[in-house]
Parts: C-alpha cells; structure tokens; sequence
C-alpha cells in the first residue's frame, strides 16, 4: 500500500504519448499519440453520449460465491512516486487494488483481488473494463479519430491493439504480462447504439457466472483465506503491427489457423494439446507438433502454460458447395408458396427445418442478400460441382421469379416480394446483374446479358456511380466482355465510361466517402479499392493505382493479426447477428462472409500491390469463412464472438442460416 501522497496527476506520460487521468478515480479517460492528437482511442461522453462512468477504463465487475459487485470510484486513492494506487472494497472481505505506473516507454496496470476473509472465496466472473473507441460516426472521421480494436484472449497469451482506423500512425497496444484473459464482452449494444458503434469492450479473467462454455471453456478461480488473484497489462506505441506482435512475446508459431481435412497444421511451442478427440496432436522430428482433426469444425488448442487458441479443419471447397447446395435444394425452397413465389430462396432455422417467414423483416426477405443461393447454385453448376438437370430448372424458376418480384419495370431492383414498398435498394443490383450475365454465360440467350446490362444501366442512373455497391465494378467489366464478344461495343463502352468517372468522383471525395446501410464498413472500402483496381485496369491511369495504394491500408486495418481461426485477418464486423440472425444478438461476428471481400479484393490488386503476405492473408480469410458451415450442409448466418453481450450469453452459431453463401461463392469466383 502506498502512503498517503500528492494528488493525482493529470497525466502519465509514457513513451511519445500520455494517458489524461480522472483525479476521482486515477484511471485514463483519453491516450494520446503526440503524433496524432486527434486520435481517440477512448470513447468519451463528447462524441457518445451513451458512455457511462461504469465504463470507465478500469472500472469493472467481479462475481463470486459472497455475491457480485462493480466497482468506479475508489473508497481510497494514493498517487506518490510516480505511481497511483486505488482501492476499492467491494464485499465482505473482498477488496480490488488497482496500480498504474510508468516503466520506461509502458504504462503499467496491475488489478489484485484480495480475499481477506478467513474463509476461501470462488470467482466465477472478474472483467475491466477497456472502452477502445471502436466507432463510426462517417468515413471522414474515422479514418482521422477514430481506431479499430483488435482483441486477442488467449488466456496467459492475451492482449488487445487499439489501430488506427486508417491503417497510418502509431497504434495503441495492450499486453497481459501476469495472470489471464480468457475472454471478452461487449456492453452497450441495443437499439440505442444501433450499428456505428462497437459498443464498450470489457476484457475478462473469466465469465463462468455467465457463459461457462465460452472461448472453450471458464474456469472458477479459487483463492484460499489471505490469498489474491492478479491481472497485469502494459500499454504502449508500436509503430507497426508487426513491432507489436513481436512484443507480444508469442508462445507459439503456427504455419496456419486453418487447414483442408488431411492437412495438418504445424505448431512451433513448447506443449500442445486437445480435449477434443477428434483432433490428434503429434511431435515432429523437429520438436514442432503436427495438429489434423478427423472432422470438419472449429477446435480449442492448449498452449504451454495456460495459452489457449482455436484453430479450424474444414472440408475441401468443393465438397462443402457440394453439400451447401444439396441443403439448399432440400431446405430453403418457399416450396409453400403460391406461383413464382414458390421458387424463391429463403433463410431457414437450422433447428427445425422451418423456412423463416419474412415477418416485415427486411434482411429475412427472399432475395437481396439470399440472392447468394441461386449464384452459388450456379456456379456449382458450372463448374461440375452439382448436377446441372438438377439445378437449371431451380434456377429457371428463380430467374421468373427474381423478373417478376426483385425487379421493377425499369429492371431497378427491389429488397423482395415483400418489400416492394421499401424502394430501391443499389446494393442488389450487381447482383442481379451476376446472375442474369452468368445465366447467358450458361446457355448463350441473348435476352439473359441484355437484363444484365440494363439492370447495371439503370443501376448508374439511379446513383449507383456514388454508391460502392458490393461486387459492381466486376460485374460491370464481365458484363463489358460479354457485349463485346456480341458486338454490343457501344453498350460495353458506354458503361466502362461511367465505371471510370464513377472511380475519378471517388478519387476526387478522398476520404469523404458517402455513408450506406451503415455510416463506415470494411464492405465499403472493399468495393472502393476493387473500383479502383478496375478503373486502373480499363484505364492504365497512375492516378488510380496511386489511390488503390493509398485506400489499402484503410481495409487492411478492419482485420488484426491474432493467431486465432476465426479472427486471423478478418474484418470487425458488430451487428448482423441483430440484423439476420434468429437470436438477434448484436455483437462482433467472426468471421463474417463479408469478411471474403478482403480477400478478394487482395487477390485482384494491381500486380505490383499484390505481394506474398497479402496472398497468404486472403488464404486464411477464405479459409476461416468455413467456420460457418456444418459437414450436413446446414450452416450459420452469425457467430457472435463475445462470451457475453449485454449480460446475455454469446459466444454461439446462430441457428439461422441465412446470407452466408456469399463467401462460398466468391471463393469459387475467384479460383482460377
């Protein structure tokens, strides 16, 4: 305990930044990078005025066997020598001390609970409250101020990196030096906070109270009479993500996260094991482990001493289209319905077998997003991957129904045949456009490309060259190759013209980008560089490439470097399990099938952006979208990744499958 001492001050500082205190707590409400004053790396009440004192950095809940408490402001504060103590009692002989110092170029944080009882005490839930301001207001201010929160919770191998949102600068990097952290939630998502926030993140030595199964299992942490439990972490700059993750000190190498059945992984570490039996861990000659699973799926690996990560064994692409669209066929047909409407592809509850009726629910409809099932379909077909006497009439039947219900008169396309009144919506038409262009690609009708070129034709005249709808500029350049090899060279250049001024407004806008569904996304900026990338293409112009290289980092910064399966490069995203899932939970979704937009987007860069890493990184991506499949064919639209959200139990597969097909589909696109 430190003696009684001066105030505390208003700031620490700690290599080329600082942390501003609050003197009530001594806990950091700001980190500033000197380089970057703008930068918040911390919520504050100025720009979200849902951020509440109880989620203060530091602050946080401990749940035990006397009972739960939460704890802010402390019962006593000291600051002397450079170092700031707090104590907070909480119950009956149990308090929390928190320590914060500076060593060298870290800011050091040190939270002890104490049980000071004559009795043992059970912890079964222990978080700290960490409010990264992971949060988009517009394009233009995040990329200036705001950051992305990549998080890490590997057990003693844990830590968080608070990135830039623009890819540039110094990012702010926790590391847990003593103890754990086993998992994280997520506060504060609820209609309220809607989709442009991430919400507040809490990092947890354990949520057993809560969610016991959660990132492969929470333990009770027992302390005997007089006994204490510590977590420690250390904050610094890193002036790359790579300085970081060296200082991260990892335990363990691996030569992927994720690997085809048959294939194994290669681990580098000291000791791995599996509870699961249908994984099989084997020491090389090399003193490294060779890690197969004997089934599709998702498993937890135990690492030295108290790391822990999960890694995942997937079928070969082929097999599991194979299997998504015999599920598809068997399960996701409106069969019930009357008519064209009879042909439609729907979402269905992996449960019961029960299609999911649209219940005025836009992203339950039978087409935008569900749009996935009848290209998939068709590319399955096309490439000898399901039988086309099987699945031409099903798709004969969806191209009447998609011309009688997706679109309007002026082939404008609508959200579904429920939701002709909600207007139009742009993000489908590439769509539509892929379709009916792949349906000529099949059989040659002069009637199939001449919709395709229309809907995109309409598309542009209704705003689509302001609007970066996902998979457009590729769409629009087939459809383009398609006109020419029917003589249509005007229609073709007509529309190569609009796709090029439509990239030289965007180059104009900088980081101005103009807000879709959702103010700021990874599925904005993917779709921004792949326009880029084709305007470069048609063009040969330096300024397109130029702007490619400068928008690159933008995506890359959605998707952070931890060696896990499901997050190993994959984008933030935080609310499509509200949007279409059954269980409308908010909450990051890893990985989502959006996610394969990085990818795909690496892997048609300029030839001169396109290097060895980048490969790699669209290879996991791919890789990890498998996570959302079932060796039965059934799948699942969301899995939210926080152990809790709100209080409620997360860490969990949806069990709507829903718009997930669009990562098997662009898999498939983009093999040779």
């Amino acid at each position: 305990m430190l003696p009684a001492g001066l105030k505390v001050p208003e700031a620490l500082t700690f290599g080329p930044g600082h942390a501003t205190l609050d003197p009530l707590t001594g806990a950091p409400v700001q980190f500033t990078d000197e380089r970057d004053p703008a930068r918040r790396f911390l919520l504050d009440t100025d720009v979200t005025p849902w951020h509440s004192v109880e989620h203060q950095w530091g602050s946080g809940h401990l749940v035990t066997d006397r009972g739960g408490a939460r704890w802010h402001t402390p019962a006593q504060l000291r600051a002397a020598g450079g170092e700031i103590e707090a104590v907070h009692p909480l119950l009956d002989g149990v308090r929390v001390e928190i320590r914060r110092s500076v060593r060298g170029e870290v800011l050091c944080e040190r939270y002890m609970v104490v049980n000071s009882a004559a009795e043992p005490l059970t912890i079964t839930g222990l978080g700290i409250q960490t409010p990264f301001a992971d949060l988009y207001s517009n394009a233009e201010s995040s990329l200036n101020e705001a950051v992305h929160a990549h998080l890490f919770t590997g057990g003693t191998w844990a830590w968080a990196l608070a990135q830039p949102m623009s890819g540039e600068g110094r990012s702010l990097g926790l590391i847990v030096r003593e103890g754990a952290v086993r998992a994280y939630s997520v506060e504060s998502r609820n209609l309220k906070s809607s989709s442009h926030v991430r919400g507040h993140l809490v990092l947890l030595v354990t949520d057993r109270a809560r969610n016991p199964q959660a990132f492969g299992g929470q333990p009770a942490l027992r302390l005997a009479a007089g006994e204490s439990l510590t977590v420690e972490w250390e904050l610094g700059w890193y002036a790359s993500v790579e300085e970081f993750t060296a200082a991260t000190r990892p335990p363990a190498v691996f030569s992927a996260y994720a690997a085809e059945l048959g294939e194994p992984i290669v681990v580098e570490a000291s000791t791995v094991t599996a509870t699961d039996s249908a994984v099989r861990v084997e020491p090389d000659a090399e003193g490294r482990f060779r890690v197969r699973a004997a089934r599709h799926g998702s498993y937890t690996l135990d690492i030295g001493d108290g790391a822990r990560t999960e890694v995942l064994f997937h079928l070969p692409l082929d097999e599991m289209v194979r299997r998504r669209v015999a599920y598809i066929t068997r399960y996701q047909q409106a069969r019930e319905r009357p008519g064209l409407l009879a042909h439609a592809f729907v979402p269905v509850d992996t449960r019961t077998g029960l299609t999911q009726s649209t219940n005025g629910w836009s992203d339950w409809t039978d087409g935008s997003e569900r749009i996935a099932m009848p290209l998939l379909l068709q590319a399955a077909a096309a490439r000898g991957w399901a039988d086309p006497e099987e699945i031409d009439p099903l798709l004969d039947g969806w191209s009447r129904f998609a011309c009688r219900y997706l679109l309007d008169d002026s082939d404008a396309p609508r959200r579904g045949s429920q939701d002709h009144h909600t207007g139009v919506r742009l993000y489908d038409m590439p769509w539509l456009a892929r379709f009916f262009h792949d349906r000529h690609r099949a059989h040659g009708r002069a009637g199939d490309l001449d919709r395709a070129a229309r809907i995109l034709e309409r598309g542009y005249a209704l705003g689509g060259a302001l609007h970066l709808s996902i998979g457009l500029s590729p769409a629009v350049l087939d459809v383009c190759d398609s006109l020419d090899a029917t003589g249509q060279t005007d229609r073709a250049d007509s529309l190569r013209d609009q796709l090029v001024d439509s990239a030289r407004q965007f180059v104009r806008l900088g980081r101005q980008l103009p807000a879709h569904e959702v103010d700021y996304e990874q599925s904005i900026v993917a779709p921004l560089v792949d326009l880029l990338t084709d305007a470069h293409t048609v063009t040969g112009d330096p300024v397109f490439h130029d702007a490619v290289a400068e928008r690159l980092p933008w995506l890359l910064a959605f998707g952070g470097p931890q060696p896990h399966a499901r997050l190993h490069g994959v984008a933030i995203r935080h609310w499509d399990g509200f949007w279409f899932g059954a269980d409308r939970l908010w909450g990051d979704v890893f990985p989502h099938y959006w996610s394969t937009l990085t990818a795909t987007t690496l892997l048609r860069l300029p030839t001169d952006l396109r290097t060895g890493h980048a490969d790699r990184l669209a290879e996991a991506i791919l890789r990890a979208n498998m996570a959302n499949y079932r060796e039965d064919g059934s799948a699942t639209c969301a899995f939210v990744m926080p152990s809790t959200v709100d209080g409620r139990a997360a860490h969990t597969a949806d069990p709507l499958a829903n718009d997930q097909d669009w990562h098997l589909y662009l898999w498939t696109q983009a093999r040779p």
